[in-house]
């Protein structure tokens, strides 16, 4: 394990800028809404502010206010953010971030986590914050042949144990994180106490079996309809996306922007009303700079080679304690209670009345006191 800090070469950035100022924007029909994919109008705003007035070197700083790492686990060299908690009753929790996202999820949540008496938060409890970036994912090495998130928990497990030395912690995820996090509540109930979910990605090898679970597996299949395309190409042909994506910011912009616009909660707020500009342009700058949009989309293709979805493959179900945190506007609808309860040991539900896929950027706080209530129990 070693301490790692982002340091970008000038010309690396230079060089994105570049390719952005040249792109041919008159070869892009203009269309009035985002129905057919990325809206050229907010994309052409996203990308005159890149290459006017956004400054790398200033999210970099701020991105290395926090302490990095690296480790080698199962011959892979592992990025992970890792914050200690500034009080005496201190959990180790390891958050877990998905596609297209990065550790950019958890700057407004990281430090009130971590050191609540800063934030004017109750400070009888923090965390021990550990983010990791997934195998592939920006700065985290990608392995030879694609992994699943259940492989990926075995790593996070490692890196837990066996690198940081923890016997005990809990495991928070959305996103493919909460598919990760699934695992280690399943593969690990002697490591991992507890799991906070702010996604439900697993499914029931016996499918719905109430009216109410067959009417949401029928909205799910209808909902799911136009979102299918990026994920049938990820999980079996992502090498051809790959060469699409090479050289071409403006593509990876694209790509990335489309999933933020299309699963967020857009009720009351526009778009760049609910993220920071910055934010969103850093999250792909993450991607472009470490050349790894490529390889983050491997994920797809290693769960399919795992076996799906599928969480209770023997019968068993995670026995430990599960936090599910329901935000209304998560693309991903959420199953009835009942049929969580035969995949998970429910010990609470939370529904929030704003808030979509990207928690802890959309609604940091809620997701915050969610999770500090959440980890009272193992106090």
């Amino acid at each position: 394990m070693f301490k790692f800090d982002i340091n970008i070469e000038k010309e690396i950035i230079e060089n994105a800028i570049k390719k952005i100022r040249k792109f041919d924007w008159s070869k892009v029909k203009t269309t009035k809404s985002w129905k057919m994919g990325t809206n050229k109008e907010q994309l052409l705003e996203i990308c005159k502010y890149w290459t006017s007035e956004y400054k790398w070197h200033k999210e970099q700083e701020k991105l290395n206010t926090f302490n990095h790492f690296k480790a080698q686990v199962d011959n892979l060299d592992i990025h992970f953010i890792y914050e200690k908690g500034k009080t005496k009753n201190t959990i180790p929790l390891l958050i877990s971030h998905g596609w297209p996202g990065s550790i950019v999820e958890f700057k407004n949540i990281i430090g009130p986590l971590t050191d609540p008496n800063k934030y004017n938060i109750d400070d009888t409890m923090s965390f021990d914050v550990i983010a990791p970036s997934i195998p592939g994912f920006i700065f985290s090495q990608s392995p030879t042949t694609p992994y699943g998130p259940r492989k990926i928990a075995n790593i996070y497990n490692s890196l837990m144990q066996k690198v940081l030395g923890y016997n005990k912690y809990l495991a928070q995820g959305g996103d493919w994180g909460g598919a990760i996090a699934s695992w280690l509540g399943y593969d690990y109930p002697e490591y991992c106490m507890g799991i906070h979910l702010n996604i439900m990605i697993m499914r029931d090898k016996n499918g719905p079996i109430s009216k109410e679970e067959k009417k949401w597996h029928k909205d799910l299949v209808n909902s799911q309809l136009l979102e299918e395309g990026y994920r049938s190409l990820q999980s079996t042909k992502p090498q051809t996306l790959s060469y699409a994506m090479i050289d071409n910011p403006v593509g990876i912009a694209a790509w990335i922007i489309e999933k933020f616009y299309g699963w967020s909660d857009l009720r009351k707020l526009r778009f760049l009303e609910i993220y920071d500009i910055d934010d969103i342009i850093t999250n792909i700058m993450l991607y472009i700079i470490t050349n790894s949009f490529a390889t983050s989309t491997w994920i797809y293709y290693g769960r399919r080679i795992e076996g799906g979805r599928i969480l209770n493959i023997d019968n068993r179900r995670v026995e430990i304690p599960t936090a599910c945190a329901l935000f209304p506007e998560e693309f991903l609808l959420w199953p009835p209670k009942s049929y969580v309860e035969r995949l998970y040991n429910v010990t609470q539900w939370t529904e929030f009345n704003k808030g979509g896929h990207f928690a802890a950027l959309e609604n940091p706080m809620a997701l915050l006191n969610d999770i500090r209530y959440f980890s009272k129990q193992f106090r």
